[in-house]
């Protein structure tokens, strides 16, 4: 038996997924829509941010190497370095230096954190 609800919601679908499955595809992101409505990233740093939190997974840090963020985002070094300082600019990520060879540790809050 169907709810009452269902043949409304039937009605005004307007995306259908059919034989998708984001657990089976690799899983799936969800970025706040603070990130993605903010007027104060570039695209670039949107996509960073969410490929951000697509290696956070249970902890509030991730440690993606740039050549990997890179590569998973199809930009070169160079940008994904640009991402990340408009990030930690506009306060959304702050970056911890592990040393030369070190993958860097970065930090995305749930307040912003603007820096000075």
């Amino acid at each position: 038996m169907r709810k009452i609800s269902e043949p409304l919601a039937d009605r005004y679908r307007n995306i259908i997924l059919d034989g998708f499955d984001p657990i089976a595809a690799g899983g799936f992101t969800q970025v706040p829509n603070v990130i993605l409505k903010s007027a104060d990233l570039s695209v670039g740093a949107k996509l960073a941010y969410a490929m951000l939190l697509s290696y956070a997974w249970q902890n509030d840090s991730c440690f993606p190497g740039q050549e990997t963020l890179a590569g998973d985002m199809g930009v070169s070094k160079r940008s994904v370095v640009s991402f990340i300082k408009e990030l930690t600019r506009t306060g959304y990520v702050s970056v911890k230096r592990q040393g030369l060879g070190q993958v860097n540790v970065y930090t995305l809050h749930a307040t912003v954190k603007p820096k000075r």
